[in-house]
């Protein structure tokens, strides 16, 4: 429960963006402002500060205020208000991937593992194919060469900047790692006591396929999604770190900490900020993703019984 307060105040956070970079801050988190100042403690200064070394110029460090509350970037901007709108894409694109490869997992899971033959046979070795490569290559492949041309597939077509293009890639590097467990419970469901019960009665194969299969799958499939979101957001902020994943003028978490590694040793909370973010999310969603498995594994819930009654 924690857990999930921890992620709903982060998502809160995100979405509030706009009003934070327009209320609080009163910048444009997009826009550079080489040339702007911020008042402190009633003095003016500029954002961008000469360096005292005499070369080059850095930008103003964290105030701890309403305005650059964590400091600016290279080119002037609020390095808060870029957190919260990085925050947006990164969890759009998270859970939009999560869902992408879940939704086509779950089809092609049942498809397997109830079709059994050379339908399993087939759909297993397409699996393997995309099993084959290591996630992050495959992903760095298919961003590298959709980002030059876009993504057209008949009527869909899909623009280079657009954040559908990292959300159908992730989704789509994922699809094993969901594919798998799917048809081996649709394969465990099958041999069911209820299932062979449902068969010998005449049922037709889309109610065993929805009635009967689905719903003692889909269980597994959610605890799956929580995992799914932090494995796809950690992809994307990788690919966004290497300036293929989120483009310009968007910002997601990966590319502020791009942005900031040339600052680590003058303005490191420009990396560490967003860095941060990364790990507090996939930390509450791996725990929400176990709370979850426990919530819905009915012997999990017969050992706490059990575990209560030992201590009472």
């Amino acid at each position: 429960m924690l857990s999930l307060v921890v992620l709903l105040v982060i998502i809160i956070a995100t979405l509030l963006a706009p009003v934070y970079a327009s209320k609080v801050a009163k910048t444009d988190p997009f826009a550079s402002n080489l040339s702007g100042t911020i008042v402190i403690d009633g003095q003016t200064v500029p954002v961008i500060q000469p360096n005292p070394t005499g070369l080059g110029s850095t930008p103003i460090g964290p105030t701890w205020q309403a305005q650059y509350f964590l400091g600016a970037d290279t080119q002037g901007r609020d390095v808060a208000a870029r957190l919260l709108y990085g925050g947006r894409a990164s969890l759009i694109v998270g859970v939009a991937s999560a869902l992408v490869a879940c939704l086509i997992a779950t089809i092609i899971g049942l498809l397997a593992g109830f079709s059994g033959g050379m339908i399993d046979a087939t759909i297993s070795r397409l699996l393997d194919i995309v099993w084959a490569f290591p996630i992050y290559l495959l992903a760095i492949a298919l961003s590298t060469v959709l980002l030059v041309q876009g993504l057209s597939i008949g009527p869909i077509e899909v623009d280079p900047g657009s954040l559908w293009l990292p959300v159908i890639i992730i989704g789509f590097v994922f699809v094993p790692y969901v594919a798998r467990p799917v048809r081996g419970e649709v394969l465990s469901v099958r041999r069911r006591d209820y299932v062979e019960a449902a068969i010998a009665q005449g049922a037709r194969r889309r109610r065993l396929l929805f009635k009967e299969i689905l719903p003692n799958v889909l269980p597994n499939v959610i605890v799956i999604f929580p995992l799914m979101i932090a494995a796809c957001i950690l992809t994307e902020s990788a690919l966004s770190f290497l300036s293929i994943g989120v483009q310009p003028p968007q910002a997601s978490w990966g590319t502020i900490i791009n942005g900031g590694q040339a600052q680590l040793y003058t303005r490191p909370m420009v990396s560490i900020s967003a860095g941060l973010m990364i790990a507090i999310t996939i930390l509450v969603l791996n725990i929400l993703g176990d709370g979850v498995r426990d919530a819905l594994d009915p012997r999990a819930k017969l050992r706490l019984r059990r575990r209560k009654r030992e201590q009472a």
